[in-house]
């Protein structure tokens, strides 16, 4: 295990584990929270998932585990492949591991140069270096505006345009010095943690792979089974929470005849759950971590 699993113990007492039950971890990671799900489950089962191959060294020798090497949106393949439907649970903690960010390579963290990767799947073709160099200008402009809500997108991209016309931006410190002029002053880290996380968006395809869990989680849910998310940032969150409780990405309530929302899940938690000071200060991962816990009707 290399990290410790942001809001452990109110993720795990959300989806009111029961003994014999088959439950779902969508992001394996270090194995924080699957450990904690096996030792409730007794005889029952735990299927998850995590792309990165890195994360497969953290599996325990545990039986009732079945780990595997994919992109959680394909869940529902895997869990009708494994007979393993319905499931009781299904978690999922969309933050990037400890790991991720300490492996400079990989180009996930600002505080080190590195390979501009940012790919959790090493399989995958497309890296942060092919879109800094070969989207265009208006795509790379879409990017920061929409995934970092950056509000000085258009000059982000055009800087960039400006630099790789005259040479190919290929580590983590070249980015940062190409757009120097369009950072905040005293703004440094909170301007490039989101142009980054704009970046990791899209190499991943972040958030269309969390509307297709969202969606098969209605029908590999049994009834009266939850799902428990937790999320870092705006984007995500407003994901989930729509869907809770609209059944949609947009939030759009529809009604029946008789004015009855018609939704898939009864929200358990109205407003997400947030960390405490304490865990904040042991773990600043989870400073902006946010948790909603949902069941299936």
């Amino acid at each position: 295990m290399y990290h410790e699993a942001v809001l452990l113990k109110e993720s795990i007492e959300g989806l009111e584990i029961k003994s014999g039950g088959v439950y779902v971890d969508a992001t394996f990671g270090g194995g924080g929270h699957a450990s904690e799900i096996l030792k409730k489950i007794g005889k029952g089962s735990l299927i998850a998932f995590d792309q990165d191959e890195d994360a497969l060294k953290n599996k325990p020798d545990d039986k009732r585990l079945i780990l595997i090497n994919q992109n959680f949106r394909y869940m529902k393949n895997f869990l009708k492949l494994y007979r393993a439907t319905p499931v009781d649970g299904i978690l999922a903690d969309l933050g990037i591991s400890s790991h991720q960010i300490d492996v400079a390579e990989r180009g996930f963290s600002v505080r080190f140069e590195g390979k501009l990767d940012l790919r959790m799947n090493r399989r995958k073709s497309l890296t942060a270096a092919r879109i800094i160099n070969e989207y265009s200008v208006k795509r790379l402009m879409d990017i920061f505006l929409n995934y970092g809500e950056l509000s000085n997108a258009a000059k982000i991209a055009t800087e960039i345009e400006r630099v790789r016309l005259k040479q190919t931006i290929q580590t983590t410190k070249q980015l940062q010095e190409a757009v120097l002029l369009c950072v905040p002053r005293g703004q440094e880290n909170k301007f490039f943690a989101k142009m980054f996380q704009a970046l990791r968006i899209e190499v991943n395809d972040e958030m269309e792979a969390l509307k297709d869990l969202l969606a098969q989680s209605v029908d590999l849910l049994r009834s009266g089974g939850r799902i428990v998310i937790i999320s870092y940032h705006s984007l995500e969150d407003r994901l989930v929470k729509n869907f809770f409780k609209s059944g949609n990405f947009e939030g759009n309530v529809e009604k029946d005849f008789y004015g009855i929302p018609k939704t898939s899940f009864r929200l358990i938690t109205k407003k997400p759950v947030t960390p405490g000071e304490e865990e904040i200060q042991r773990n600043g991962r989870a400073r902006s971590a946010k948790l909603r816990i949902a069941e299936k009707i």
